[in-house]
């Protein structure tokens, strides 16, 4: 019998008014179990300017976030070109494919999904989310800018987080959110 893997997460990010927001819970489960509950799955790259959330298998995330890093390096900080090489090196890769997370970079000016499956999104509503609870926060951030744009990125993040973790078993309340003016 394989070990089960570590997953279950949320992260959310929101461009608004000028300011960008990334937001993860920090719930880790093996299987039906919580194993931790204070993870941080957001991180900062490039001295700050670029912010990364992952969802999935937490070293399989680490092991990505260390290509992104070097794709970065490799690359002149540029978020959009470090992100396609990373993808199309996940896609074709032997050790790489078989990684399972997802990840989400921000920087003042993009809002990228990246996936194992070759995918580099740049969403049209500012909004972008992944993981377990990603459609309940996705829907709870998009009403937030319709309805309650008098709110910062950051506060829809928090708030988007908290309505995941009400709905969705592998979401916790624990938020580790980063903000980028």
């Amino acid at each position: 019998m394989q070990n089960p893997l570590i997953h279950g997460t949320t992260v959310v990010a929101v461009r608004h008014n000028g300011q960008v927001a990334i937001g993860a819970d920090g719930q880790a489960t093996m299987g039906n179990t919580v194993a931790k509950n204070n993870i941080k799955k957001i991180r900062k790259l490039s001295g700050g300017k670029i912010v990364v959330g992952f969802a999935g298998g937490t070293a399989d995330a680490f092991t990505l976030l260390e290509r992104f890093e070097e794709k970065l390096s490799a690359h002149g900080q540029n978020m959009k070109r470090a992100a396609i090489e990373l993808a199309k090196d996940w896609r074709t890769d032997r050790y790489l494919r078989r990684l399972e997370a997802m990840l989400i970079a921000v920087n003042k000016e993009e809002l990228l999904i990246i996936s194992g499956t070759g995918d580099v999104l740049e969403p049209d509503s500012d909004v972008a989310s992944i993981g377990s609870g990603s459609m309940f926060a996705q829907s709870a951030a998009l009403a937030l800018k319709k309805h309650a744009s008098h709110l910062t990125a950051e506060e829809m993040v928090q708030e988007s987080l908290h309505i995941a973790a009400d709905i969705c078993i592998y979401t916790n309340h624990n938020l580790n959110i980063e903000v980028l003016s």
